[in-house]
């Protein structure tokens, strides 16, 4: 099996409502395509250290992942590049 820590930030301009929904979609995303969820984080609130499409702070998520095979991940990672609600996001691959 092989790990994953993704890391996404949320736009602040939408409501804490709407920022939930769009954290737990993308984690049916993941659980969907057939990757395990083994630890989340929602960090919060946070300055961005630059401008990011005109925003200066975001909502961040800390997701790690274990999966068989990079399905899923691949599949977060070609819907948080089309999401207009995700300003920024990174996959890393744990090693053991």
């Amino acid at each position: 099996m092989r790990k994953y820590e993704i890391m996404f930030i949320v736009k602040p301009t939408i409501s804490e409502e709407e920022i939930k929904n769009v954290a737990t979609n993308f984690e049916n995303i993941l659980t969907s395509n057939g990757a395990k969820i083994i630890d989340k984080q929602d960090m919060g609130q946070k300055e961005l250290a630059y401008e990011i499409k005109k925003m200066k702070s975001g909502h961040y998520f800390l997701i790690t992942v274990e999966a068989s095979d990079d399905k899923a991940v691949k599949e977060f990672d070609r819907l948080a590049l089309i999401s207009g609600d995700v300003i920024r996001h990174l996959i890393t691959k744990i090693e053991d």
